[in-house]
């Protein structure tokens, strides 16, 4: 289990690099606060809609892994938080 968190890890996405200042809140929920649309239903990792690529970086799941399928190199930024810098795709 990963839990050490880099200070402040910077997420690219999108083209626009937003700071994680806040670690008791999801990656979805950071990234909303930067205006950055993810598209969602539900933030416990239960659906999958929010599902997103990870180009690059770590990222960890506090509550333990999602229900939802991710495939290879797709998170749910609805129960997840970044470990490290992470670069993000969002498919529209």
């Amino acid at each position: 289990m990963i839990n050490t968190l880099k200070l402040q890890p910077k997420i690219n996405v999108q083209g626009k690099v937003v700071l994680y200042n806040n670690k008791a809140q999801t990656l979805l929920d950071c990234l909303e606060l930067a205006d950055v649309e993810v598209h969602y239903h539900c933030r416990d990792g239960f659906c999958g809609a929010c599902r997103v690529t990870l180009v690059e970086g770590q990222i960890h799941y506090p509550a333990g892994e999602p229900l939802a399928y991710v495939g290879d190199n797709e998170i749910l930024p609805c129960c997840c938080v970044p470990v490290t810098d992470i670069s993000l795709r969002i498919d529209e």
